[in-house]
């Protein structure tokens, strides 16, 4: 499944952005936060769509001004560990934060994300994604709050 042609159609992209923003009305994030760079994508419309600010989080190598905090993710579902950081003035212990992703297989990314939110003082809430496709084990460590596909249900033999 090609998940870029999502924001190659307007009007598609502007549907899950507002399926995304109206699953995550109920829980009201104060912030959004989105791994680069399909997540910057759709943390950022979803972060406006709701009124809340954005926070990126960036991988190893990326520039990034300021003090940051960073974490190392777990194996991904292809055996990597990243490096994960975020600057430490975008979430403080008043921020009640939802993360923003195109697909969750593994979790691992949202995992570490949870406990950056969580080393700054801030509330995680949980996660919406296009497409969730992990255990039942990380859906109990990171709480999906939406996910518009269930990718177990997909052919992604391609």
């Amino acid at each position: 499944m090609d998940v870029w042609s999502v924001f190659d159609n307007g009007d598609l992209f502007g549907a899950v952005v507002e399926a995304l923003a109206d699953a995550l009305l109920s829980i009201r994030p104060t912030k959004i936060v989105g791994v680069e760079s399909r997540g910057f994508l759709l943390g950022g419309a979803v972060a406006a769509r709701l009124g809340v600010g954005f926070v990126a989080v960036r991988k190893q190598g990326a520039l990034f001004p300021g003090e940051k905090a960073s974490v190392v993710t777990d194996s991904d579902y292809r055996g990597n560990r990243t490096e994960l950081r975020v600057l430490v003035r975008s979430v403080g212990s008043h921020d009640r934060v939802a993360m923003v992703d195109d697909w969750i297989e593994a979790g691992a990314q949202a995992r570490a994300v949870r406990t950056l939110v969580e080393s700054r003082g801030a509330e995680f809430l949980g996660l919406a994604s296009m497409v969730t496709q992990c255990s039942e084990a990380t859906t109990r460590a990171i709480p999906v709050v939406a996910s518009l596909i269930d990718g177990h249900t997909l052919d992604v033999s391609d």
